[in-house]
């Protein structure tokens, strides 16, 4: 069991890869908006990559465990602290029953934080998943973020000892940035009949800023003034923009008016705008790193076969091979 003494921002309940197979009943899957360093918590402390765990988002996050446990914390650095000295991050380590573990609000690159415990969170399965989806207000600890009070379930945890002192090679960690590089393929709509070639280029060749207006359905970017192809939408809308609704994928760039949102774990499953642009599966986990009203970002053209390549990279780093220690 773990009691939490301060929610933050917002901090979810979350597993991996989510809720799948819903889409066409308007339910995204939800799962952690940083896959890379939720996986590598539970793999740190030897639960299977994909059990139910914390995000933190942004940070000011403190709980109270009752038993002994391992615990992880990966992602931004929030200079995790356990009964009031440094914890360190990326790696394994012990907490008894009455420790109280806080994250600070985060400083540096980064905006989000995970938290694996062994044996992981243990709340009700919604539709095959323990995430929580915000915007339907289901799954995870009651539909929501936790907040002061809530007492939280813990899985059996096993063998507690032979996982202390997982660490992650320096090779293996994430390097967070303020200036980051998403990679992605054109389309479903990159054709010249919605943009000009002009606007492509602009595209892939301009700094974006992250808006401050951005959450776990959509990281908004600053609006640009788009040429267009075409004056209109046709009976789909009067906004170049517009088209008749049509299913959206994950990780996405949807054009909304003269705003492109990269749309996320909690987004719309459809909707009538463009997307000109989807991430490759290796690039989405930045995303979740991104802090609103700060970061810049340049999206990189990439083919299938090197998306592809990259896919296998990442999950490469994601295995034993990567760990340190015990």
């Amino acid at each position: 069991m773990l009691e939490v003494l301060e929610g933050g921002l917002q901090t979810t309940v979350q597993d991996w890869p989510g809720r799948q197979g819903y889409l066409d009943l308007g339910m995204y899957p939800a799962g952690p908006m940083d896959m890379r360093s939720f996986r590598a918590a539970n793999l740190l402390v030897g639960n299977p990559q994909g059990a139910a765990a914390l995000e933190i988002t942004a940070g000011n996050f403190k709980v109270q465990f009752t038993d002994r446990r391992a615990v992880a914390v990966t992602g931004a650095d929030m200079q995790p602290t356990l009964n009031g000295r440094p914890a360190p991050v990326w790696e394994s380590f012990a907490v008894r029953g009455g420790d109280v573990l806080a994250l600070s609000i985060v400083r540096g690159a980064g905006f989000r934080a995970y938290l694996a415990v062994a044996g992981a969170v243990e709340v009700p399965e919604y539709l095959g998943s323990r995430a929580t989806f915000t915007v339907g207000t289901v799954g995870g600890f009651e539909g929501r973020g936790l907040k002061k009070g809530d007492r939280v379930a813990l899985r059996p945890a096993g063998n507690v000892d032979a996982v202390l002192g997982r660490r992650f090679k320096a090779s293996a960690v994430p390097v967070y940035e303020r200036e980051w590089e998403i990679e992605v393929m054109r389309g479903p709509q990159a054709d010249p009949d919605y943009l000009t070639g002009e606007d492509m280029e602009f595209f892939f060749s301009h700094p974006w800023k992250v808006d401050r207006n951005s959450n776990r359905m959509g990281v908004r970017l600053e609006s640009h003034k788009w040429q267009w192809a075409r004056r209109g939408g046709g009976i789909a809308g009067g906004h170049p923009s517009n088209i008749l609704d049509n299913g959206y994928a994950v990780w996405t760039v949807n054009v909304c008016g003269d705003q492109p949102i990269i749309l996320v774990a909690d987004g719309p499953s459809l909707g009538g705008f463009i997307c000109n642009a989807t991430l490759v599966y290796a690039s989405t986990w930045k995303v979740g790193q991104l802090a609103p009203g700060r970061d810049l970002i340049r999206f990189k053209e990439v083919t299938i076969t090197e998306a592809i390549t990259m896919a296998r990279a990442v999950d490469q780093t994601l295995s034993e091979a990567s760990i340190e220690g015990r």
